[in-house]
């Protein structure tokens, strides 16, 4: 009987009515916190990019003949051995630092040459524009420093317990689950917001619930890093190569801001960045015709009992 109702008539259970409304306050709750991270996130994806973009150039003295790209990349692979040269790219301006590319594995690191000397002249984003910081500091640590960063990771607790809840409640049953994958348009608009609430949940699902573990790990690292070390104790004399946890705990790091496989990664985080927002977005009016719009009406219909002139 309970299996049957779980697979064809979920809507009847009272746990999943009880886990809706939770997934309804939670995301009441935390609805403007998941907007603004949504946002400032898609805008910090390209932080690196807009801050040499935005940042002044750097200018050197000219003396002489500048280097060719051969020279300045062996300059460069003497600087940093264990790297190789990616690219070198010369300013039009005489005056101006060249810039070098360099790579290991999937680190990157991009240094600033003087073309005519060979002198590392240091990182390409020496100073990071005050409003781009700004936007960065809001993301991280809500523009509150530590205390900042703790809400931060309860705001990323809250956003996996909104996916845990939403993906049981999105069950429909056997004979109506392929009609959430989609969206049909020929409805009343609470109806078309329910569908595309759902839609968008689970085509996002794994993206969504990455973010948000992963947030958790930015704001308390200490437990992930015990549970590594528990797994994988670290042996200082004998360890060589890095730990299987630490690096999944830098990928995991890297995923989050959309730094792993090149441009295109960053530009697809810049778009499904915004689907958070989205889910706030849809859920919220949702929440109107469902809880607020009623109890309004009700509300005006009771005045009206009480005084009737």
């Amino acid at each position: 009987m309970l299996f049957e109702q779980l697979t064809r008539r979920p809507q009847t259970l009272w746990i999943r009515r009880a886990l809706f409304q939770v997934h309804l306050w939670a995301g009441v709750a935390v609805g403007l916190y998941i907007l603004v991270i949504s946002v400032t996130g898609s805008a910090v994806v390209f932080r690196r990019e807009l801050a040499k973009l935005l940042a002044p150039p750097v200018h050197v003295t000219p003396s002489g003949q500048r280097m060719t790209a051969e020279q300045l990349a062996e300059v460069a692979r003497k600087a940093y051995p264990r790297f190789d040269v990616a690219y070198v790219a010369f300013s039009r301006y005489a005056d101006r630092a060249a810039e070098v590319g360099l790579a290991r594995g999937q680190r990157r690191r991009e240094r600033l040459f003087d073309p005519y000397t060979g002198k590392d002249l240091g990182d390409t984003v020496q100073v990071e524009p005050r409003s781009l910081n700004w936007f960065v500091e809001l993301h991280d640590n809500l523009l509150g420093g530590r205390t900042g960063r703790l809400v931060n990771g309860a705001g990323a607790v809250f956003l996996v317990l909104l996916c845990a809840t939403g993906a049981i409640i999105w069950w429909p049953g056997t004979a109506r689950w392929r009609q959430s994958l989609s969206l049909r348009w020929r409805v009343g608009w609470p109806r078309f917001t329910w569908d595309l609430h759902s839609a968008i949940g689970f085509w996002m699902f794994a993206f969504v619930l990455m973010w948000g573990v992963s947030g958790i790990y930015l704001a308390f690292p200490e437990p992930f890093s015990a549970t590594v070390d528990y797994l994988q104790p670290f042996d200082a004399a004998t360890s060589v190569q890095p730990r299987a946890g630490d690096e999944f705990l830098a990928w995991l790091a890297r995923i989050h801001f959309g730094r792993a496989w090149g441009m295109w990664i960053k530009w697809l985080w810049v778009l499904l960045g915004f689907v958070p927002a989205a889910l706030f977005v849809t859920g919220t009016i949702m929440w109107w015709n469902r809880v607020l719009r009623p109890w309004l009406e009700g509300s005006a219909s009771r005045e009206r009992a009480r005084d009737p002139a």
